[in-house]
């Protein structure tokens, strides 16, 4: 049992990447890299709906945290990383977005993994 708090922190980091998303959308409209700010836009909008399926499926989920930090972070360090770059002409640390990507990856495959064990 994990505490009530792990869910409710899942929802809010879908609703940062839903507005991080949405941002980043309108960045590329308006200037700077435009396909670096898309590709971070698509990412956030793609993760934050499956976190939003993962805080509503908690306590059927298996390995609904495992899967949310991964997830969530793993779209943070992607997306941080392809929007620094752009903004100040390198990325945050070496391989964050590959990194990230890598994690994002991770949650998915938790999820599938999650579907072959009970609760």
């Amino acid at each position: 049992m994990t505490s009530p708090l792990f869910p409710r922190l899942t929802l809010f980091l879908a609703g940062i990447l839903g507005a991080a998303g949405v941002t980043f959308s309108a960045m590329a409209a308006h200037g700077g890299d435009t396909q670096l700010f898309s590709a971070a836009a698509a990412a956030c909008m793609a993760q934050a709906p499956a976190l939003v399926a993962i805080y509503v499926g908690w306590e059927k989920i298996r390995m609904a945290l495992l899967a949310a930090v991964l997830i969530g972070l793993g779209c943070l360090l992607f997306a941080g990383d392809l929007v620094f770059r752009t903004r100040f002409g390198h990325g945050l640390f070496p391989m964050s977005a590959p990194t990230g990507g890598f994690m994002m990856m991770g949650g998915w495959i938790a999820v599938a993994a999650g579907a072959l064990f009970r609760r």
